[in-house]
């Protein structure tokens, strides 16, 4: 194993602590701005299933009879009450994601961030945690036009001319990025993963810790 790509969010980082909180003071905005309708529910089980794409996709889901220039003034609300949580240390990463990330840094391997988060919502949580003694470099959707995940984590293959390693996540997205790139593709079994979805995946852990044994029972 010579490089893992991880994805952030439900996998890296609890996001689910935070989003909930975030979408409903996106949503309460809107409301008073008479863009969403006061008797309408936050759409938050609507997110929950769609978790792990990119933000504009995101946002034609919840708001898919709204201008662009709506969801773009709704992403960026909800971006900024993200950041503001996570500052606030309302979020968490998973159990024991730090203690495997100085684990794996320390048998050589290099470690990589992929995400559809956009760069100053990565640089938050990687700042709270600081991530950066372990991970080599952080990559954001926003670099790739095609919005492409797939793409994303071709970047870092070819960056850092990567030959053997994994793409560790929870969705869909993740585990084509890992076989599209000619990665083992490790699925997790967290918060916004589907089962249907990590049945595609070369191998699935339940908690991070497991991933420790996976690399050294599996020589992934």
């Amino acid at each position: 194993m010579q490089a893992i790509i991880f994805d952030m969010d439900g996998t890296l980082f609890q996001t689910d602590r935070i989003l909930e909180l975030a979408l409903n003071d996106t949503f309460k905005l809107l409301t008073e701005m008479s863009i969403w309708e006061k008797e309408k529910p936050t759409p938050i089980d609507t997110y929950r299933r769609i978790m792990g794409v990119p933000l504009p996709v995101v946002w034609e889901n919840l708001l898919p009879s709204h201008s662009h220039e709506v969801r773009e003034a709704a992403n960026e609300i909800f971006h900024e009450k993200l950041i503001d949580n996570i500052k606030e240390d309302k979020g968490a990463l998973y159990p024991k994601v730090q203690e495997v990330l100085k684990y794996l840094k320390e048998q050589n391997i290099n470690l990589y961030i992929a995400s559809n988060g956009q760069t100053p919502y990565l640089e938050a949580i990687v700042e709270q945690y600081n991530l950066m003694q372990w991970i080599t470099e952080v990559f954001s959707i926003d670099q790739i036009e095609s919005l492409d995940k797939t793409k994303l984590v071709g970047e870092i293959v070819r960056k850092y001319s990567i030959h053997h390693g994994a793409v560790v996540g929870d969705r869909l997205s993740d585990i084509n990025a890992a076989k599209g790139n000619g990665l083992t593709a490790i699925g997790c079994r967290f918060d916004f993963a589907q089962e249907a979805e990590l049945a595609q995946a070369d191998l699935v852990i339940s908690s991070f810790e497991e991933l420790k044994n996976v690399l050294v029972e599996k020589a992934v």
